[in-house]
């Protein structure tokens, strides 16, 4: 799907097809023919609208007969997880095309950043620059990771406070799909900021002064964001590797009292066992039914379990 954007009497609004110094925003459903043509008609490599729907395209940017192109990722809600192991979010290409005074941009989903800023797009009544344009992309997909890192993080504080409680493993599963998310955002953020640095080194967009400064505001809120996602990743292994020896160490808590309760009962029968051997036994005589023989059964039985509770009790394997 194509959508034509075009700043009028202070408006911006959409238009139902291509005209001078507009945006043009594509996302799914794709139509090559469309493409295909819109390529000719602005001069656009194809390849540049090929890549940006690629979902492992890396950020970059790269320039071709007075084309610029920047692909930066973005993240977006897992929607289609049918597997409670699945990440919630991953992250996604966005190609944006600087053509003379048009702008393009495209992605393979519909996301929250290119959402957000249309958004704030349409409340805008100042005319702003190709470069300005790019930038409030930027700066408002850095803000998209910030909002979804907030919401993981309390999304982890309410996992840890179930599992406090339950010890099941759909809590662990939960936090291994946020861990997952982690991973994404981590490794997006730092391929973002470093083609940012990239792109404000070589003074790719030809920024002026004004533009720099908000370029430098942009990539401390993406430092900031890339610290958060560390910090976050970080205190999330540290919590899962913490659960795994607590797992472990009650496992063999678990397995030492029940060995210890075998041993404890094992005695009666051990006793009861001698006692029931149709042969001459000091001190009691089984073979002439001597009715003490039971008592002294169980007073021996339970004498053994006692001392051998106790032991354990003062070994505090109980």
């Amino acid at each position: 799907m194509i959508q034509y954007f075009k700043f009028i009497n202070n408006r911006i609004i959409e238009v139902p097809s291509y005209q001078n110094d507009c945006w043009i925003n594509i996302s799914p459903p794709f139509n090559t023919d469309e493409l295909k043509q819109l390529s000719e008609q602005l001069s656009i490599p194809m390849d540049f609208l090929n890549d940006s729907m690629d979902i492992d395209e890396r950020p970059r940017f790269e320039s071709e007969d007075n084309v610029k192109f920047i692909v930066i990722k973005t993240p977006i809600l897992n929607d289609n997880s049918d597997n409670e192991t699945d990440t919630l979010h991953f992250t996604v290409p966005i190609g944006i095309i600087l053509v003379g005074e048009d702008v393009v941009t495209i992605s393979p989903y519909v996301n929250p950043a290119i959402h957000s800023f249309f958004n704030q797009f349409i409340k805008n009544t100042t005319r702003i620059s190709n470069t300005s344009f790019v930038l409030h992309l930027l700066e408002k997909n850095v803000l998209i990771y910030l909002d979804f890192l907030k919401e993981l993080n309390a999304k982890r504080n309410q996992y840890e406070t179930e599992l406090y409680q339950s010890n099941r493993n759909e809590e662990l599963l939960n936090l291994m799909t946020i861990q997952k998310s982690l991973v994404y955002f981590v490794t997006a953020i730092r391929l973002n900021e470093l083609l940012m640095m990239k792109v404000k080194r070589t003074n790719f967009l030809k920024f002026n002064e004004e533009e720099l400064e908000v370029m430098e505001d942009v990539l401390i809120d993406n430092s900031q964001a890339l610290e958060t996602a560390n910090i976050y990743a970080n205190i999330l292994s540290g919590t899962m590797d913490a659960y795994a020896s607590i797992i472990n160490n009650n496992m063999n808590l678990i397995l030492k009292r029940l060995t210890s309760i075998t041993i404890i009962l094992s005695l009666p029968a051990l006793v009861a066992g001698f006692y029931g051997m149709n042969v001459h036994i000091p001190g009691v005589d089984p073979v002439s039914k001597d009715p003490s023989a039971f008592i002294v059964t169980i007073i021996i039985s339970i004498g053994l379990s006692a001392v051998i509770s106790w032991y354990f009790y003062r070994k505090k394997w109980f």
